[in-house]
């Protein structure tokens, strides 16, 4: 099931476990990426805590944890390839995996169509 937020982070949830990115909007928005600082594995965030962190030619920006949860994985290619995030930002460019702390928080997220009519 894919999640959206309003902060243009979207979530592709398997089971109690959810793949982290941003959206091609927001990739779009930031320009080409040049560095992509990852959490570490292991810590926990709040709903809206920074969790990682963009910068590209035009600006520096948050991305920000959806859900309360923990990092249980991270992808380490985008930081050795930024662009990846410009290229594919809803595939090979997701950003870490967060073991739910309530599954059910997802439901308050966005779909895609919701979403799309925020950015329209």
């Amino acid at each position: 099931m894919l999640k959206f937020t309003v902060e243009h982070e979207w979530l592709q949830l398997d089971g109690d476990v959810a793949t982290v990115g941003i959206t091609r909007h927001a990739a779009e928005q930031l320009g080409d990426l040049v560095f992509v600082e990852l959490p570490d594995v292991g810590a926990t965030f709040s709903k809206g805590d920074d969790a990682a962190t963009v910068e590209s030619v035009k600006a520096a920006s948050e991305v920000y944890c959806p859900l309360d949860g923990e990092i249980v994985e991270v992808n380490a290619a985008i930081t050795a390839d930024p662009s990846l995030v410009n290229s594919d930002p809803q595939g090979a460019g997701w950003f870490f995996k967060l073991k739910l702390a309530n599954r059910a928080d997802a439901d308050t997220l966005l779909d895609e169509a919701a979403y799309l009519e925020q950015i329209a």
